[in-house]
């Protein structure tokens, strides 16, 4: 778990906006779609990053992690400036109420 914990913190500490997810994942892809419309409008490259967590050896050790972070295991989780702030719907929710634009300072 220590790796797994290190991997996570070093992730969310290290982008404006980090994505855990899972190639294939619905939920992962409508997370990923609605926050690449705000990539080069408040939302730089640099700032954003999706960890694929699907074929990584530790996958279940970080989605433990996530787990006792955020109070579930499942993808996408969803940090915007190291705060926690939902899975796919919740993301789709928060652009909707233009809350999403807000966190992203766009």
């Amino acid at each position: 778990m220590g790796d797994a914990k290190t991997l996570v913190e070093a992730k969310i500490a290290g982008k404006k906006v980090m994505v855990f997810s899972k190639i294939g994942c619905p939920y992962c892809s409508k997370a990923k779609n609605t926050l690449s419309k705000y990539l080069g409008n408040g939302l730089s490259e640099s700032d954003y990053e999706v960890l694929e967590i699907g074929d990584l050896a530790n996958c279940s050790a970080i989605q433990d992690y996530l787990e006792s972070i955020t109070g579930a295991r499942s993808v996408p989780r969803v940090f915007i400036n190291q705060k926690f702030v939902g899975g796919g719907d919740d993301v789709v929710a928060k652009d909707k109420s233009g809350e999403l634009k807000k966190l992203l300072g766009a």
